[in-house]
């Protein structure tokens, strides 16, 4: 479950990702679907059943979901090479992540790790799966990035597969 932004910060994001391309660096732009949009997951797992999905929609009618604060330039340390623009973490956001993890809680198959409250990392990735050169690359060619105001336009149900997203709110 992911949320998507207003056009301006979709417009930034997506210039930070030109900027990578020009060095050399793949971005997200470039991923192999071709219908990749700049997002910040709060959940995934393998599947999350129809019913699961409604009762999220239900849950989401009641949260007010509040704008991210993109402007935390980073990596992180996983099997891929991340980077990516992390969102200012506050009591307001933790409180609709842990909202929507209560919904999904024992719901879902195979939830991520890296998504549970307590190790997620709100966070728009930049690129992935690039080598060490290219992250040092990728850094240099987007530092320093100005900080980004997203606004929530939509939230939705990704297939990392197919990149097909359900709009859920």
């Amino acid at each position: 479950m992911a949320v998507f932004f207003d056009d301006e910060a979709e417009r930034k994001i997506r210039a930070l990702w030109r900027r990578l391309d020009q060095a050399g660096v793949p971005s997200l732009a470039k991923h192999p679907n071709g219908r990749w949009a700049p997002r910040v997951t709060f959940a995934a797992a393998k599947q999350i059943p129809r019913k699961t999905r409604d009762l999220l929609k239900d849950e989401l009618r009641t949260l007010a979901i509040p704008n991210l604060w993109l402007s935390n330039l980073g990596t992180f340390p996983d099997t891929e090479n991340v980077l990516m623009l992390g969102a200012v973490v506050d009591n307001e956001l933790l409180a609709v992540h842990s909202a929507i993890h209560d919904v999904l809680a024992g719901r879902v198959q195979s939830p991520q790790a890296y998504f549970m409250p307590g190790s997620w990392t709100p966070h728009c990735t930049l690129t992935q799966g690039v080598d060490h050169h290219q992250l040092v690359e990728g850094f240099a060619a987007v530092h320093p990035v100005d900080r980004i105001e997203a606004r929530v336009e939509h939230v939705g149900i990704v297939d990392t597969q197919t990149a097909e997203v359900e709009i859920i709110k």
